[in-house]
């Protein structure tokens, strides 16, 4: 598959996209009260929130948002979602799509959770720095999974 992450264009998620990433959710997080459509709508109206897409000739394949915390820089950030279609990964997408949440953040400190089985994405953000700080017993209500929280100091004061 060497080559093709080239095809991904990274851009702001649009209105249009919130049928399309409910689908996804539904895919990749169906035990764990994955967001309908409303709910990518509502989060793409706050202009604290930044939200990209991953689109490979034009169709949507992933996307990824996260969250300014505070009204005063230094700010914090927590990352809400990143998501790609199981049919692209292990092209380099969701290292792409963090990589545009992490520019976002520019410094500070950024915030996750992530389900303790979720092998493929603990080892994408420890690959970038992100540590394990805690443990939230029975995090996701649909499925009573476990997550662990993470965090990246990116510069500034943390």
């Amino acid at each position: 598959m060497t080559g093709q992450t080239e095809a991904v264009a990274i851009e702001s998620l649009k209105f249009r996209d919130a049928d399309r990433c409910a689908q996804l959710e539904a895919q990749l997080f169906a035990g764990d009260d994955p967001w309908p459509a409303k709910a990518f709508r509502q989060t793409l109206e706050s202009d604290h929130n930044h939200y990209v897409a991953a689109r490979i000739d034009g169709v949507l394949v992933g996307y990824a948002g996260i969250s300014r915390l505070g009204r005063t820089p230094p700010f914090e950030h927590e990352v809400h979602t990143i998501g790609v279609d199981p049919a692209f990964h292990g092209r380099g997408i969701g290292r792409r799509l963090l990589d545009d949440l992490l520019a976002f953040a520019g410094d500070g400190s950024v915030f996750l959770e992530v389900r303790t089985d979720n092998v493929a994405a603990i080892a994408l953000y420890e690959s970038v720095g992100f540590a394990t700080i805690g443990l939230r017993k029975r995090y996701y209500p649909g499925s009573g999974a476990d997550a662990y929280t993470m965090r990246l100091d990116l510069g500034g004061s943390a």
